[in-house]
């Protein structure tokens, strides 16, 4: 704090050598118990399918080659991406060595063992856009620069919602902490998602701005090799021929197959492709029927959900189905306050009360036993 040390401001000095801080990020990466990871490989390697076993042979040999380069895997959900990178991190880390594992979201990190964010663990800008030329802000004497020079493969799951310039910037970072013009340094990287899915959110911007922000747009694309996984493991493991349907639907439509209205440039789905309900009321006894008498039933009620694309279609529907379960209603109010009493005119408690602000409950919260 203002260039002064610790103990300059009454505060003691933590007991600790400096080289302690540095390794702690090489040790969080190698804090695995080998025995437990050669079991899991034992265990999982024969369940990989033909396509599984190919991407699994082909990046670890490039892996063990040192080779460098970089690789998507193009894994549309259910085909068992995630259980193939846990198996190749694995691999990797059962021989003492370094595999960081990212990812775009959190859900997504949570996934992968030792799964971190891409932005939290590489240091990304938060503004891609106000820099043409962005790096990570990771230096050559940093903890996380020592990870970076050293690690075997980098894996960055959901990739495809990353902005072309987070890639960019990992590339030139590498390159300076490894001291290597190669491509990200000469390390091997592995990305991975699906674009079908969710492409970069753009504030305030065309969908011309969302594709020029897509990592196909990068000029470091051209470089990478595509590999795919297409077998779909939940569908076949279940043995689910309508969910194998279903499947191939969602496929098309990501693929761009089906037709399009010219008039309204909606795609119509066929008839076999979901329950069409006329209601909010009707869409609620579709999945959460007798809910009145379900409702203590965590195991029933974890198979089922309704997802919507705004905050105020879950707010009501969430009241519906609380309306039709008995129990004791309790009702807690927000207590809603200017900080600053110059504000207090403009803002009044009725106005604050008004608003409903993201990841904070709503002013009015009624709640059932």
């Amino acid at each position: 704090m203002s260039n002064k040390l610790l103990i300059q401001l009454g505060l003691t000095a933590p007991n600790r050598p400096m080289h302690d801080a540095f390794n702690q990020e090489l040790h969080r990466e190698r804090l695995y118990d080998l025995n437990a990871l050669k079991e899991l490989i034992q265990t999982n390697l024969p369940l990989l399918n033909e396509q599984q076993k190919y991407v699994f042979e082909t990046l670890m040999k490039v892996t063990n080659d040192e080779t460098g380069g970089i690789y998507f895997l193009d894994a549309p959900g259910g085909t068992g991406k995630t259980f193939l990178i846990s198996l190749i991190l694995a691999t990797i880390r059962s021989q003492n060595k370094i595999a960081l594992a990212l990812a775009s979201s959190g859900i997504a990190a949570t996934l992968l063992e030792g799964g971190r964010t891409a932005h939290s663990a590489l240091k990304l800008p938060l503004n891609m856009q106000s820099n043409e030329t962005p790096t990570c802000n990771v230096s050559k004497n940093s903890a996380m620069a020592k990870v970076l020079q050293q690690c075997k493969l980098i894996v960055w799951d959901e990739c495809t919602m990353a902005h072309k310039k987070s890639l960019e910037a990992l590339d030139r970072t590498l390159k300076d902490l490894r001291s290597n013009n190669n491509r990200f340094g000469g390390a091997m990287i592995l990305l991975a998602g699906d674009f079908r899915q969710t492409l970069p959110v753009i504030p305030r911007s065309t969908p011309a701005d969302e594709l020029n922000a897509c990592l196909k747009s990068s000029s470091l694309w051209k470089h990478v090799k595509i590999l795919h996984l297409s077998k779909n493991m939940r569908v076949e493991l279940q043995n689910d021929q309508s969910g194998n349907i279903f499947s191939k639907q969602l496929i098309d439509i990501g693929n761009g197959k089906f037709p399009i209205d010219m008039l309204t440039g909606c795609i119509n789905f066929p008839q076999s492709f979901c329950q069409l309900t006329r209601s909010k009321d009707e869409l609620i006894q579709k999945v959460f029927p007798d809910v009145s008498q379900n409702y203590r039933n965590h195991d029933w009620l974890s198979e089922r959900a309704i997802l919507a694309a705004k905050n105020i279609d879950v707010n009501e529907l969430n009241f519906k189905i609380q309306e039709q379960i008995t129990g004791e209603l309790r009702i807690y109010k927000s207590v809603d306050s200017a900080t600053n009493q110059d504000d207090v005119v403009n803002y009044p408690p009725e106005f604050l009360n008004s608003l409903d602000l993201t990841g904070l409950p709503p002013h009015n919260l009624q709640l059932k036993r």
